[in-house]
């Protein structure tokens, strides 16, 4: 683990539908007041701050302009602080994510928010191959399990799928630390 500071913090689709309500993620209430300790601790050490914000197909529970759609966590707009629509899982792909990193001299983040083998996965995936030092504390991402399969395999546990979608990044990351280690500078 790298004791050094980060330069910005991606929250990634910490929307209503994901993290309220009787669908949220397993343990959302966890992963809620790690967020918002990030996010707290972000803001006052004057860090970059990206909430990005899925823009779901007509129908999904993030369908765009719905209750599930908002975000949950407080924004605080201005000149360190972005909301960012997405319309894929990779907050990099067809937005303005990495002008906004580039302009403001960020080379370390941490991320945070759901889906771990989707949103977060393809946002940190991006970001390590963009040459950024990624940090992406276990205890910060979510999902969902994954329900079984007949003939193929048993049900697999929330935490399981987000251990393994941050092990697959490889070695890059700082991935076994949790959040309250992360510190911004």
């Amino acid at each position: 683990m790298s004791d050094s500071p980060v330069d910005a913090l991606i929250l990634v689709d910490l929307q209503t539908a994901f993290v309220s309500g009787a669908d949220a993620v397993p343990d959302a209430e966890q992963l809620l007041a790690r967020a918002t300790d990030l996010l707290d601790r972000a803001r006052a050490a004057g860090a970059v701050v990206v909430h990005l914000q899925n823009d779901g197909a007509p129908g999904a529970d993030d369908e765009v302009g719905s209750p599930g759609w908002e975000l949950y966590l407080p924004i605080k707009p201005g000149p360190r602080e972005h909301v960012i629509r997405k319309p894929r899982d990779d907050g990099f792909d067809a937005t303005e994510l990495g002008e906004i990193l580039v302009a403001a001299g960020v080379r370390s983040l941490a991320i945070s928010g759901v889906m771990s083998e989707m949103c977060v996965h393809a946002t940190s995936r991006t970001a390590l191959a963009r040459g950024y030092r990624v940090v992406l504390p276990h205890d910060a991402h979510g999902t969902y399990d994954v329900p079984a399969v007949p003939g193929v395999s048993e049900a697999i546990p929330a935490h399981t799928v987000s251990r393994v979608a941050a092990w697959s990044l490889g070695d890059q990351p700082d991935i076994t630390h949790p959040a309250s280690a992360v510190s911004f500078g």
